[in-house]
């Protein structure tokens, strides 16, 4: 088997393919919320904590020298991504609750015994038409 072959065919799976959309949604949503926080969440709080923007928030370690720029521990940055993170984790849990609640629905569902085997029915027609006769 060709190699070209054998990875069409594993390209072509359904788990494959269904995993590429997965990341391809998880990518735009992520930036989805990356500018909820960014642009959305994060003003208001600056203006509530004295008019602040989180993303210039920054320590600064060493000062600019010449073509040299300065050494910063960009702190607002990390502040906005872990806010990101918190709602990222918080959709993706309730996603996840969600599904868990369906399939407990559908183990809680009666559910019908299976059919008996062929000779099981068989035989018990035999026995009927037995007492009959």
């Amino acid at each position: 088997m060709s190699m070209m072959k054998e990875f069409r065919e594993f390209a072509m799976r359904g788990n494959v393919v269904d995993m590429a959309v997965g990341i391809i949604i998880g990518g735009a949503f992520g930036k989805i919320v990356s500018s909820l926080v960014k642009d959305v969440i994060m003003p208001p709080i600056g203006i509530l904590v004295g008019g602040v923007d989180f993303s210039n928030l920054m320590i600064t370690l060493k000062d600019a020298v010449g073509d040299v720029p300065a050494v910063t521990i960009n702190y607002g940055i990390f502040i906005n991504t872990v806010i990101d993170f918190i709602i990222i984790a918080f959709a993706i849990f309730m996603m996840i609750k969600g599904m868990n609640t369906l399939k407990r629905k559908q183990e809680e569902a009666p559910q019908e015994p299976p059919a008996p085997p062929k000779q099981e029915v068989l035989l018990t027609e035999i026995r009927d038409l037995l007492k009959k006769g």
